[in-house]
């Protein structure tokens, strides 16, 4: 999960065979706190786009609940859903991770391992994103 400009702010390591849908409301409870322009602490994120692959309705009803506006694409309707303009931020931090030839194939067994791979690739997106902000 990332933040608007492409920040990851948050990740989870699963089996190939685990479908995203599952993985949606652990992903963002662990979102951790973060400030906002105003200075006020926010634990969870107020929009959260989405591909066809997050469609559900109980997950939709679930991020209704917690007060967070779901934009996510709905399966069996024409494509052009608009999401593609603001999709492109995550798919260019993926590609940006998997730029590590350790992380866009995964070839370690023990899940750990990859998860710390992972952190240490995020941690290095973080520092580009962070010297170019203030070049």
């Amino acid at each position: 999960m990332t933040d608007g400009g492409g920040v990851p702010l948050a990740t989870i390591v699963t089996g190939a065979n685990a479908h995203d849908v599952t993985q949606l409301l652990p992903l963002i409870a662990s979102i951790p706190t973060l400030k906002d322009p105003l200075g006020r602490r926010r634990r969870r994120p107020t929009t959260v786009l989405g591909d066809r692959a997050y469609d559900s309705s109980a997950h939709r009803k679930e991020l209704k609940r917690h007060r967070i506006l779901s934009l996510i694409a709905r399966r069996g309707h024409a494509h052009g859903s608009g999401l593609g303009r603001f999709r492109w931020v995550v798919e260019r931090t993926i590609a940006w991770l998997h730029r590590f030839r350790r992380l866009r194939v995964r070839y370690d067994r023990r899940d750990d391992i990859h998860e710390g791979f992972l952190t240490l690739g995020c941690a290095m997106v973080c520092w580009k994103i962070l010297t170019r902000a203030l070049c």
